[in-house]
């Protein structure tokens, strides 16, 4: 082959790696080194099929391979007199340094690239070097630098003939940095970027890893199914491509959702497959993350002595590669272990040493996104030991985390970013029904406003996104008592009619007491009061519908006579106070819903409650009773009993009480 055509394979070569295509990159470039074995092969060519050959080995994970043929390609660079072709093979080898987990090597290779860079005047390369670098700050744990670094990629990637796709990759790492940090408001808006820049360029590689970087943000919000649904996208693709790692890493992802899912099998399956491959194809502080998330697992699970087994072994492992920000989660990890107090392994000293070793490193590196976790239990632990100082100066610096972390505004734009890509389909339609006639646009107004709340349907009509983010909302779950077994002896028409009518009532209830119905799921009934409109009494709402939907619905003859012989109509009530986002949820079929930790909490008052009784959290009863005492009202006679302690799954031991009024 001529000089020209091989030169063609090896720009194809390039952009096929950048897209992900390995298997014809790799093909590719093989082709070029076949054709140069002859007695004068060109060695500039050579250089660049096995530099372009290493980086594709290092994207899939094989770092070993691609560090072998990297040196080679070394070799042949220094038979060159091409300085830009040297310092270019320098950089590769500073990329599988970071993968192979030796950052320190790393670093000294790409700072020298990096200059070499620039005194050559390699303009185009920097944005790609640029953003390895900040990867590499990013894993050993330093928040500033790394993102100095990315910002200082996407700035080099503004020079005139830079790649605009590789502007995606440094945009989804300044996302992946905010989240460390506990920006969930940058963090979305940089991935959203990223993957609008990725898709426009076909970038499946990049594109899987962002999808996956969205269904980790999904998890935190405690949407579960719409983070396996982002996961699962992610895992094809990057099966499809063969791309080891991100395979790993993606089902490590997917073990940790089902664990807060609760089915631990599945979550285990998952993440040891993980382990598996990661052993088999990434680096020591890679393999000690995946080694870290098995223990979280079991830690979830409620099986301490292997979640303190797993985090021991991937503390080591992190100490020996410096990851001195996964050494701080792990720490605080096992901290919050040895202060429980039901744990055959208690030990409170153990406790507190490991929660300020972790709250010292976070300080040092600068990260603070467990940080309030961390004061939290110090706080209870100085409380338990009646070392009253020490736990109000933990318990001060908690709250004021608390406050800073959950802030209305930085809350409220993350989740206006996360809902901007599900709502496109629902705007164009918007856009549609906004051009017919005005019999067609007021039957597309009722429609909304019978599946919708007023005011979000008022606001979706007028084009607006919904995404909204509140301090503080009551939330109610309901549920009738027995459904399964009643409805299983029932008619299907008959069931249909029960459930009407009861739900019927619920609403007629709800709408009377300014709370707002949000979904059904079965026979489980879920409303709010403080959202979608705001409302400073709505601990007093929510009470006063619970007490009328326990005491005040009673079925008709016609259908309390369907229900079978011995059947007892009852109701079963759970009702939490916290923060909360809200917003128009689904591509295709959309709906109005309620997410937070605070909902899950609801949910579990729910179904570890009573039949006929109304449960509720100590923050619930707490907020309202102050309510109560500030109004002086006590609404027509309520009151709370105290319950034990009980053991909420996925929470842990909780004080609760069952909301009462007087007869």
């Amino acid at each position: 082959m001529k000089y020209e055509e091989l030169d063609r394979h090896l720009v194809n070569a390039e952009a096929e790696i950048y897209i992900g295509k390995y298997d014809e990159a790799e093909a590719s470039c093989r082709r070029v080194l076949a054709a140069l074995e002859a007695p004068h092969p060109d060695l500039l060519l050579r250089t660049r099929a096995l530099r372009l050959l290493a980086e594709l080995f290092r994207q899939k994970g094989r770092a070993e391979e691609a560090m072998s043929i990297a040196n080679e390609a070394l070799a042949a660079a220094e038979q060159t007199d091409s300085k830009e072709e040297i310092t270019r093979v320098k950089a590769v080898i500073g990329y599988i340094y970071r993968n192979l987990g030796e950052y320190q090597q790393s670093l000294e290779l790409l700072d020298n690239a990096l200059a070499e860079h620039c005194a050559l005047g390699l303009k185009l390369d920097l944005p790609p070097l640029l953003n390895q670098i900040g990867i590499v700050y990013t894993e050993i744990g330093n928040v500033r630098m790394a993102l100095d670094y990315f910002f200082q990629a996407l700035a080099a990637h503004e020079e005139p003939g830079a790649q605009s796709g590789v502007s995606g990759h440094i945009l989804s790492n300044i996302g992946n940095m905010y989240l460390a940090s506990g920006d969930t408001t940058r963090a979305l808006e940089y991935q959203i970027k990223a993957l609008g820049v990725l898709e426009e360029w076909g970038n499946n590689a990049g594109i899987a890893t962002v999808l996956g970087k969205i269904g980790g943000i999904y998890s935190e919000f405690r949407n579960y199914p719409l983070a396996l649904e982002y996961l699962g996208k992610a895992l094809e693709v990057q099966t499809s491509l063969d791309i080891k790692r991100a395979m790993a890493d993606t089902m490590g992802s997917i073990g940790f959702v089902y664990a807060f899912c609760e089915e631990f099998s599945l979550a285990l399956e998952y993440c040891y497959k993980s382990l598996a491959i990661h052993e088999e194809w990434s680096s020591k502080g890679i393999v000690a993350n995946a080694v870290m998330r098995i223990g979280a697992v079991h830690h979830i699970s409620g099986d301490f002595h292997r979640a303190l087994d797993y985090y021991a072994r991937a503390l080591a492992a992190f100490g020996e590669v410096g990851a001195k920000r996964d050494m701080t989660t792990c720490l605080s990890n096992m901290g919050e272990l040895y202060a429980v107090e039901n744990f055959d392994g208690f030990d409170s000293a153990k406790a507190e040493e490991l929660l300020l070793e972790s709250i010292a490193l976070g300080k040092e590196i600068e990260v603070h996104s467990r940080s309030l976790d961390q004061h939290e239990v110090l706080a209870d632990l100085y409380r338990r030991q009646k070392r009253w100082e020490e736990a109000d100066r933990y318990f001060q610096e908690f709250y004021r985390l608390e406050k800073e972390y959950y802030s209305e505004k930085a809350k409220t734009q993350a989740d206006k970013f996360t809902i901007e890509r599900q709502t496109a389909e629902r705007e164009k339609e918007i856009a549609i029904a906004k051009a017919k006639s005005e019999a067609e646009i007021n039957a597309t107004t009722s429609l909304l406003h019978k599946v919708l709340p007023a005011s979000i349907a008022t606001r979706l009509i007028k084009g607006e996104k919904i995404a909204d983010y509140f301090q503080v909302i009551s939330i109610l779950f309901a549920d009738i008592v027995g459904f399964t077994p009643i409805a299983s002896r029932m008619p299907a028409k008959a069931v249909l009619s029960f459930l009407n009518y009861v739900f019927g009532e619920f609403d007629r209830i709800i709408e009377k007491h300014g709370c707002e119905k949000i979904k059904t799921i079965g026979d489980g009934y879920m409303a709010v009061a403080g959202a979608p409109i705001e409302c400073a009494d709505h601990a007093e709402r929510i009470a006063r519908a619970a007490i009328e939907m326990i005491g005040d619905i009673h079925l008709p003859d016609d259908i309390r006579t369907a229900l079978p012989k011995g059947a007892i109509f009852n109701i079963r009530i759970g009702i939490n106070i916290g923060p909360a986002f809200g917003g128009i949820v689904g591509e295709k079929r959309f709906v109005y819903d309620i997410y937070s930790d605070a909902v899950n909490t609801a949910a579990r008052m729910e179904s570890h409650g009573e039949a006929g009784r109304i449960h509720v959290s100590e923050d619930f009863a707490f907020h309202l009773q102050n309510r109560m005492d500030m109004m002086s009202d006590d609404l027509g006679g309520i009151t709370f009993e105290e319950r034990d302690e009980i053991d909420i799954k996925g929470k842990g031991k909780m004080k609760t009480y069952f909301l009462e009024k007087k007869a």
